[in-house]
């Protein structure tokens, strides 16, 4: 990197600090919160997908692709659950959650079956989240030390301090406004390595003829992920749509995008752009990653680079060797943009869900005023707790890593369960949900510990079949419903919002990733 490279990032810096303090003029928690419920769906859905497609994505998902060892375009398997994922949120929890009226959507959880529900999901988020994006940050400072030469301690302090002033001044709008900035930079870093690389390979016809076919199969049919085997294709579809439900509806860090929405118009907008807009921008993060990983392969000074134990460092040496400068400091801006829309996004929920659990807990209330400093105070305390969290990644990242995904997945399912049980079956009570939770999460934690042999993303699958069919077996005997009226009038409020249009773009989104992963790897022939 030069000084053009450094002033790039530097100017990109301070204008994000600069959004941040344009937009602190909040008064009242739904203004710091959710952006006074008034945001737009094409900010919002920008907002959503910057946080899903984080840094780790822009990094490991092409060396995933082009050069780890069993890896290739199954990483698109992913995405064939997030459509039907979309349907099911749409039709059920997300039109209740907005019309609650809360900023926590464990309050909806408090509301419905009690106390003790809520504090069980949200002590589980809030840690779990601070841990993942920890982790998250401690990966991007590896790719800082790299690419601009600075210690790991600045690094984190860069990504994390900017990003902590830039989001608890603003607030939700910062949050998204920000996301949006920052995801059109990363797509456009997508798509000029993409660029670059076939340059440097030689043109699109050099890169066919030299791409590793094995890396080209996207969907593994005759796996069933039961006998030590992953990323089969039933798996993938019943495993992701459990997760992406969970993720998307009952999870704080992605659910309060959908709870600031403008209108249900808009909610709804942001969701049917998540489901059909998502998979182009992974198919771009997975080609640059066949390209840049079939240069690597070719070019024997290129490959000498990359240590044989972290392909990750992929894209940043190709960032640095293969790149002009001016665009090295783009790029590198796009891997902080991706890094601080997680952090952004995490430290927002984080403080919302803290609030509002020990407002609930004490029963105390706060004059506005009060309650936006005490938010404020709580968001500077888990912006501090996850940059600690990353100082101590180091030692524990290589495993950690992948035990976030499965330990992820041990409570996606049953926390699923809760909130669509909650919704469409009001004769199911605290007890029996509660019940059903735990067992739901013991049931993979013993499939985790004897049962090896299972693909970790059938774990989502079995724990939320395993938590519905023992809370609604419990409730059987129940007589009448539970008594929410108070929820219950703000669920019933307008018209369902998904049209059979809606249903039809859904479906037609499934089936066509559905084709387009199977018809891949033939257009290489």
């Amino acid at each position: 990197m030069n000084i053009f490279d450094y002033s790039i990032v530097v100017i990109y810096l301070v204008l994000l600090v600069g959004m941040g303090f344009c937009f602190r003029q909040q008064n009242t928690k739904d203004d710091y919160f959710l952006g006074g419920r008034n945001l737009g769906w094409k900010a919002l859905t920008l907002s959503v997908m910057a946080t899903q497609l984080s840094a780790i994505s822009f990094i490991s998902a092409p060396a995933f692709v082009g050069l780890r060892e069993g890896g290739g375009l199954h990483w698109l398997s992913y995405e064939l659950g997030v459509p039907l994922a979309m349907l099911l949120l749409l039709s059920t929890i997300l039109p209740v959650l907005y019309r609650s009226g809360f900023v926590s959507i464990y309050d909806y959880l408090e509301q419905r079956f009690g106390r003790s529900t809520r504090i069980l999901i949200s002590i589980v988020f809030q840690f779990s989240r601070a841990f993942a994006t920890g982790i998250m940050i401690f990966a991007v400072s590896l790719i800082l030390q790299g690419t601009m030469g600075i210690e790991a301690l600045q690094a984190i302090v860069v990504t994390g301090v900017i990003t902590v002033l830039y989001s608890l001044q603003g607030g939700m709008k910062a949050v998204v406004y920000g996301d949006a900035i920052q995801m059109i930079i990363i797509v456009l870093g997508t798509i000029a390595c993409i660029g670059f690389g076939l340059y440097h390979l030689g043109g699109i016809d050099e890169f066919m003829s030299k791409v590793d076919p094995a890396r080209l199969q996207a969907i593994k049919p005759e796996s069933l992920g039961f006998s030590g085997d992953g990323f089969g294709l039933l798996p993938m579809i019943f495993g992701g749509f459990v997760l992406y439900a969970s993720y998307y509806g009952c999870d704080q860090t992605q659910a309060q995008r959908a709870l600031a929405a403008k209108n249900t118009n808009d909610l709804k907008f942001m969701m049917l752009a998540n489901a059909t807009v998502r998979f182009p921008i992974t198919l771009l993060y997975c080609f640059s990653g066949l390209i840049v990983g079939t240069l690597a392969m070719t070019e024997s000074s290129f490959m000498q680079q990359i240590p044989t134990e972290n392909p990750d460092w992929m894209m940043p040496i190709f960032i640095l060797n293969y790149l002009p400068h001016g665009m090295i400091g783009i790029l590198v801006v796009a891997i902080l943009a991706a890094a601080m829309s997680s952090l952004s996004s995490a430290i927002n929920s984080l403080a919302a869900v803290t609030i509002e659990d020990y407002c609930r807990l004490t029963n105390k209330q706060y004059e506005p005023e009060d309650y936006l400093k005490k938010a404020k105070y709580v968001g500077l305390i888990w912006g501090a707790i996850t940059l600690v969290l990353s100082f101590y990644a180091g030692n524990i990242a290589p495993t950690v890593i992948e035990a976030i995904n499965k330990v992820g997945s041990v409570f996606y399912g049953p926390i699923l369960a809760v909130f669509l049980l909650g919704v469409v079956n009001k004769r199911i009570r605290a007890k029996e949900i509660n019940i059903g939770l735990i067992a739901g999460v013991g049931f993979n934690i013993f499939i985790w510990l004897a049962l090896p042999d299972i693909f970790w993303f059938w774990w989502n699958f079995i724990g939320f079949v395993t938590a519905a069919i023992v809370a609604y077996a419990l409730s059987i005997g129940n007589k009448g419903e539970v008594n929410t009226q108070s929820i219950q009038a703000k669920e019933q409020q307008g018209a369902a919002i998904l049209s059979k249009k809606d249903v039809v773009i859904l479906v037609t989104a499934f089936c066509t990733m559905l084709v387009i992963c199977i018809l891949i790897p033939l257009l290489f022939l």
